[in-house]
């Protein structure tokens, strides 16, 4: 199960670095929002997630770590801000130039 995991940890990041190198506005959006997704999974799985165990440290002998989904519940409302901001700021740059380069060139 980790293999599985670490191998689409992988090819999230793999995709979105491919799709942020992109010259097109879109695709860097989709390449970002597939980073964060990476992001997200990488610290979901680094908490070493204990099914059935109560999140607080107590009396229990074993416990679940919050930190981590925390850290996702976190990241997940800050990539979702990132993808809007960045959404609008392509939208924005379409409008002034006239074409959804990231560089603002044309295709000439």
């Amino acid at each position: 199960m980790e293999a599985l995991l670490a191998l689409v940890i992988g090819v999230l990041t793999g995709c979105g670095v491919y799709l942020v190198l992109r010259a097109r506005s879109f695709p860097v959006v989709l390449g970002l929002t597939l980073l964060s997704y990476a992001v997200n999974l990488f610290l979901f799985a680094s908490g070493r997630l204990v099914i059935g165990q109560p999140p607080v440290i107590g009396a229990a002998t074993s416990y679940t770590d919050p930190l981590p989904q925390a850290l996702v519940l976190t990241a997940i409302v800050i990539g979702f801000a990132m993808t809007a901001f960045v959404i609008m700021l392509s939208l924005r740059a379409r409008a002034e130039l006239g074409n959804d380069h990231v560089d603002g060139r044309s295709d000439t």
